[in-house]
């Protein structure tokens, strides 16, 4: 299973849109919140180098945010990403 994670945080509108999105498809992640660690705010910016939220890594891979993650998902390279070996 590939690993999915979600830097957010509670107030943030398009965090919850991208959480929501990944329920919808039955996609597992593992959310990062920022705002109980303000440590992985310095995290996310040197894994991913965006600073906006949410950030997503899919399998250590930086997609960017919920545009980015739309995106995916409207062409169908969502699942494929998933699905990489």
């Amino acid at each position: 299973m590939k690993k999915v994670e979600v830097y957010s945080h509670p107030g943030c509108n398009f965090c919850q849109q991208a959480k929501a999105l990944l329920r919808a498809r039955g996609i597992e992640f593992r959310e990062l919140d920022i705002a109980q660690d303000r440590q992985l705010m310095s995290e996310m910016v040197s894994r991913t180098g965006g600073r906006t939220l949410p950030q997503i890594v899919i399998n250590d891979r930086a997609i960017g945010g919920f545009d980015a993650l739309i995106e995916l998902d409207r062409n169908n390279d969502l699942i494929s990403l998933l699905n990489q070996q």
